[in-house]
């Protein structure tokens, strides 16, 4: 199986999977701002469904496939939301460095193959909170439908 790393690297969302009290599943894209083999840090500017969920269910499923190969991948783990602290306020320098860094990148590529982008720049909501994804699983789900699953 390929490493956390390898699986998530040139990735900018994911989709994240989660669950209310009555069971009511809810997926939406979040904001990808960081990883290692333990965490996986994600952005929630909206606070909608998914933040509410959390709130009450903290168990999330990410979904990630690997279009070379066609192998899936699902991610399974808990989330701490972050909303304030030492971590948050390091969290937010890198945020800022990472929002320059794409908004450049997006404006290369526009340059680069005229392409037209309603909004180049990515905006830093006011108000946003982070998702610390423990993982704790990764399940390979390759084409012939073999699983193979690892737990960490």
């Amino acid at each position: 199986m390929k490493d956390i790393n390898e699986i998530l690297k040139n990735r900018e969302f994911l989709d994240i999977a989660t669950c209310d009290f009555t069971n009511r599943p809810n997926v939406a894209p979040k904001f990808l701002l960081k990883f290692n083999k333990k965490f996986i840090y994600l952005i929630d500017h909206v606070m909608g469904a998914s933040y509410r969920n959390l709130k009450v269910n903290p168990r999330v499923s990410i979904s990630v496939m690997d279009l070379d190969t066609l192998t899936g991948y699902q991610i399974n783990g808990s989330v701490e939301i972050v909303t304030k602290g030492l971590e948050y306020d390091e969290i937010l320098e890198e945020l800022a460095d990472k929002k320059i860094k794409l908004s450049v990148e997006r404006v290369i590529e526009a340059v680069g193959k005229n392409k037209k982008h309603e909004n180049f720049e990515l905006m830093l909501p006011d108000k946003f909170v982070i998702f610390k994804v423990g993982i704790e699983d990764v399940t390979e789900i390759c084409l012939s439908g073999k699983l193979n699953r690892e737990k960490l």
